[in-house]
């Protein structure tokens, strides 16, 4: 093994960098050789990256930054070659940097966040929205009509604005757009959202419940009767206000079942596996808030259709998932855990058989704040503006 020292300089606003690093020559097994770079190599690609910032191809603005979401967002972005954000907005956080209020985000070279009504989108070509649900639909409405827009409130995943009204206690302000919004269920919708200007994020509940259940109700190998679905989230799904029942003596050390029979993400899932089976599907759901930062698991209980075993079931998924990149399902046999895809735009699902002849449990885990969320829209702008969807995405799950 014979070692280099090489020196990086990179400059980059009038700033000099300059570090030593080694480069070392290993002889694998066949003989070949391989280049193991050291942090010089990563000192220089992130002052490359950083030079060019400015010069990405397409304009993003951030609406709604100083969440949860928004911060996931621009964390998703640091390593995307071609999005670069020009306009952050946060109406109570107007006036400081991004830095100030996630100092995780300190070392990003962003905009000082605006208040959306002082908001110029003349430098922007692209928004992702993480505004409220109820807030979104005037602010989307004003927006110039040529920038592709992902919005990641429940504002337009809802076709039927009544039912909207229905579960979010207030009116639709803005019907014409709810036509036009696509459904984003990224390998679900994905021709659809090609051709989208609005897409609707999906909600973080019913990503998890759709991926698993909607292949197996088009091939008509579930009723869609009887469906029982039990979700758990972290609590950041709850978002980043300041809430009584979010206290960390409220959460710590036990499990809360909330919006039993009425939590709003009911009426999407609904809508989304009776799209799938040509008919009115009604489920039970029951979210439940644990005590974890990020995560989310659905346990779903299904009854086979006549002659369907669970072999069949896993075979179906399988060949939907086989070539998708943040899908997969595992190994027969492995249980699905949150820890695995912590951090990740993936999810993991796995399908076994109920003691109760002819029924089977499906096991769905996500990301809340990625694949539920953030990681999902990025996925879906990259398809609308003719990215390959993974860019940005391949983030590996952290563990522990």
């Amino acid at each position: 093994m014979s070692t280099a020292t090489f020196s990086s300089i990179c400059s980059n606003q009038g700033y000099l960098w300059k570090e030593e690093g080694k480069i070392s020559k290993l002889k694998n097994r066949n003989e070949k050789v391989r280049l193991n770079v050291g942090g010089a190599s990563a000192l220089s690609t992130k002052c490359m990256q950083s030079s060019q910032q400015n010069k990405k191809e397409v304009r993003i603005g951030l609406l709604g930054a100083s969440g949860y979401t928004g911060a996931e967002i621009v964390r998703l972005l640091a390593n995307h070659p071609y999005f670069g954000i020009t306009l952050m907005t946060a109406d109570r956080k107007a006036g400081q940097s991004m830095g100030s209020v996630f100092p995780h985000l300190i070392t990003q070279n962003l905009p000082t966040m605006v208040s959306v009504k002082d908001a110029d989108f003349s430098n922007v070509d692209a928004v992702f929205c993480c505004l409220p649900h109820g807030t979104t639909q005037e602010i989307i409405r004003g927006l110039p009509r040529h920038l592709k827009i992902v919005d990641l409130s429940a504002d337009f995943r809802l076709r039927d604005i009544a039912e909207y009204e229905e579960w979010y206690g207030q009116p639709h302000s803005a019907p014409e757009l709810q036509k036009e919004a696509v459904y984003g269920l990224t390998e679900i919708l994905r021709e659809e959202v090609k051709s989208a200007r609005l897409v609707a994020n999906p909600g973080c509940y019913p990503t998890s419940i759709q991926l698993p259940l909607v292949p197996l109700i088009k091939a008509k190998l579930i009723e869609p009767r009887n469906i029982i679905i039990d979700s758990k989230s972290g609590v950041s799904g709850a978002g980043r206000g300041a809430k009584e029942a979010n206290l960390y003596s409220e959460i710590a050390e036990g499990i809360y079942s909330y919006g039993v029979t009425r939590h709003r993400h009911a009426p999407e899932i609904e809508q989304g596996l009776s799209d799938a089976a040509h008919l009115k599907i009604t489920v039970s759901f029951t979210p439940h808030l644990m005590p974890m930062t990020r995560g989310m698991q659905s346990t779903i209980y299904v009854e086979m259709s006549q002659g369907v075993t669970i072999e069949d079931l896993y075979e179906q998924l399988r060949k939907c998932y086989e070539d998708e990149e943040f899908v997969k399902l595992l190994e027969k046999g492995v249980i699905p855990r949150t820890h695995n895809v912590r951090g990740s735009n993936y999810c993991f699902m796995n399908v076994f058989p109920d003691r109760i002849p002819g029924r089977a449990i499906i096991i769905s885990v996500i990301d809340n704040l990625v694949k539920g969320a953030s990681g999902q829209a990025l996925q879906n702008l990259n398809i609308m503006l003719g990215y390959p969807e993974s860019t940005g995405l391949l983030y590996q799950p952290l563990f522990p």
